[in-house]
């Protein structure tokens, strides 16, 4: 059994550690002279976390036109639009002209804002982002690519001052590949080349040229920039922006041959950076130890395990058995339903089992390769979808736990089934994105896209969570192993040690343990924008995850259990569930240590998003742990003989 759980793990794993494996879409050829459309996107900063609008700066810009785009891009802030820049395949442009910009005085504040938050600038060519390179800190002569690049940047002058200073010229180069590739390749009969890079070079540069003459995009001759002389920076020429004045926006364009085929053009984005050793070293390492460790715990609770039964089992030793003390004695009342709202429990089991089925086939879909970065928005459009669709399971979740404990108000469960994760989301989503819309962030969600969630949410997801439950109401509950007494059985005072709390605070070290190293790369791609694409290592850690949670409480409850407190379903959860509270302490930490975020908008942005993962880390956990005791609870009382 060992062998093929070894080949399967390392063929997932296998799956991550190679990054062509993402599909984006079809290729597209292009032949000589050729127009490509190169699109805006946003601007972006990892200091406020508050995306905007491209053209919300005084950048020069056309009859604005926006892309089509999906739910997931409008969710996430993208905001595709046209621009003035004009590309030719494998046309060299040196030094054109976009156009000559009077700033005014509150048009250089919001530059000079900008560069002070460090915002990039994002640009699209043939579905690619623009990208800059850097120079890797552990080895100089191998740069890696990052997505954007800066407006501006600051320097100080001799009394300390800041100066602003704007990056007005940028070289855009463009790699292509020719040849063929596969059977879909390019056409032999002409040559045609597909665009697999998209880089940009910023310059800063105070522009000057004849003003005797008329100012024209196409005739003026800079004397600051020609074909003759290629763009350079030049600290004593550099556009300032700390007041009115004007500014010409420039470009070159360069095509450079890559061998790089088109189905490894995301590759520049997925390799090189300083830290992936770190990464893969640490992933192995977190996850040797977690499964070391969960493997000892398992060993030592079966082996504890079946002498119990045997005990218990044994003819010779029964009459003494019952002056013993155990988890036998409870037997009557093991499958009491909880003291505290059975209602709730039910819906928060039937929510996790909603949001578990979201992320597993979320995580699925991606290890496969079906979300892929060059698609925008699909991973938001995919967990919005698949929860919405998973509301059948949620609903059918619920009721089979409510009616289990003899529950008859099956129209408020399924209601509050329905509503009461969805709607504190919302609520949430709500508080964010009017603070957004305070700061006139492209971020903010449009009224049009709220009212589609509005419909997803009434119109699809409700009637789902109705179905599920009218399903799982409808079905017979199957018999627990052991009859429920009438009376309670009064539990005894219990050791120190089982505390709620203590065991609450104890459950959740060990789940957290096993996703903390990932926790930090996942973060890092979401608030430092980096592409997060290791879901192979992603779905093992997710796979320990759920060992761990299971192993743990399964732990818990014995011992519980083995004290006489048959009150196990709300610890279940808790104890597991736990991990969460880890999470949201592990978020106050990273914001504190890894980001530079000020501001009562980007910290409400950051905490409103961080509370909403930690709840659903512990509804699904919590889940994972009530249904690992369930499943304890029903073997080991179906193992003993019970008069």
């Amino acid at each position: 059994m060992a062998r093929p759980a070894l080949w399967m793990a390392a063929a997932v794993v296998g799956v991550a550690a190679v990054p062509n494996y993402l599909p984006g879409v079809a290729p597209r050829s292009y032949a000589p002279e050729e127009s490509i459309k190169l699109y805006v996107n946003k601007l972006t900063s990892t200091h406020t976390q508050i995306p905007y609008d491209y053209y919300s700066l005084p950048f020069c810009h056309p009859r604005i036109k926006g892309v089509s785009e999906n739910i997931g891009e409008r969710l996430a802030g993208d905001k595709i639009e046209n621009s003035l820049y004009k590309l030719s395949v494998l046309k060299q442009q040196p030094c054109k002209i976009v156009c000559r910009k009077k700033i005014t005085r509150g048009g250089a504040k919001a530059f000079s804002r900008a560069i002070d938050d460090d915002y990039r600038v994002h640009w699209i060519v043939d579905n690619l982002p623009a990208s800059t390179l850097l120079t890797n800190r552990l080895d100089p002569s191998r740069p890696y690519h990052v997505r954007g690049f800066p407006v501006g940047f600051r320097q100080d002058d001799e009394k300390g001052r800041p100066q602003h200073f704007l990056f007005n010229h940028v070289k855009i180069i463009v790699s292509v590949h020719r040849g063929t590739e596969g059977s879909g390749g390019l056409d032999s009969d002409e040559e045609r080349v597909r665009v697999v890079g998209f880089r940009i070079e910023p310059y800063s540069i105070k522009h000057s040229y004849d003003v005797a003459l008329p100012f024209n995009t196409k005739d003026t001759k800079l004397t600051t920039c020609s074909a003759a002389r290629p763009a350079a920076n030049d600290p004593a020429n550099y556009q300032r922006v700390d007041g009115s004045g004007e500014v010409v926006f420039t470009y070159d364009v360069e095509w450079e041959d890559s061998a790089t085929p088109w189905a490894n053009r995301w590759d520049v984005f997925l390799q090189g950076n300083p830290d992936d050793k770190i990464h893969w070293f640490s992933i192995t390492n977190s996850t040797m130890i977690v499964v070391f460790l969960t493997v000892m715990v398992a060993m030592i609770l079966v082996r504890t395990l079946s002498q119990d039964i045997a005990h218990y089992n044994d003819a010779s030793l029964l009459d003494e058995a019952k002056e013993e003390s155990g988890w036998k004695l409870v037997h009557a009342d093991v499958f009491r339903p909880p003291t505290f709202s059975p209602m709730l429990f039910s819906v928060c089991i039937g929510s996790g089992v909603q949001l578990g089925c979201m992320l597993l086939l979320t995580l699925t879909f991606a290890l496969f390769g079906f979300l892929s970065p060059a698609n925008r928005g699909s991973l938001i459009t995919a967990l919005l979808m698949l929860y919405v669709f998973a509301g059948g399971a949620g609903g059918h979740a619920a009721a089979r736990v409510y009616k289990s404990f003899r529950g008859t108000d099956w129209m408020t469960n399924t209601l509050l089934t329905a509503t009461l994760v969805p709607g504190l989301t919302f609520a949430c989503f709500l508080v964010i994105d009017v603070s957004l819309l305070s700061v006139g962030s492209s971020g903010a969600v449009p009224m049009s896209t709220l009212l589609t969630l509005v419909v997803l949410w009434f119109g699809v997801s409700v009637p789902l969570v109705f179905l599920g439950a009218y399903v799982g109401f409808r079905k017979e509950v199957p018999p627990h192993p052991v009859r429920t007494n009438q009376i309670p059985r009064l539990v005894p005072p219990q050791p120190w040690y089982m505390h709620p709390v203590l065991t609450t605070v104890f459950g959740g070290i060990l789940p957290f343990g096993a996703v903390s190293v990932e926790l930090f790369f996942i973060m890092s791609a979401i608030w430092l924008h980096q592409i997060y694409y290791i879901f192979g290592f992603l779905f093992l850690v997710s796979l320990i995850l759920v060992a761990t949670c299971a192993e743990i409480t399964i732990l818990l409850c014995y011992f519980q259990l083995c004290n006489e407190d048959y009150n196990w379903w709300w610890r279940s959860v808790l104890s597991s569930g736990a991990c969460a509270g880890y999470v949201f302490l592990y978020a106050v930490w990273y914001f504190v240590s890894e980001l530079e975020i000020s501001g009562g908008v980007p910290s409400t942005l950051y905490f409103g998003y961080m509370a909403l993962v930690s709840m659903v880390f512990f509804l699904t956990t919590g889940s994972i742990g009530f249904y690992a005791c369930l499943w304890f609870v029903n073997k080991i009382y179906g193992s003993i003989k019970v008069d």
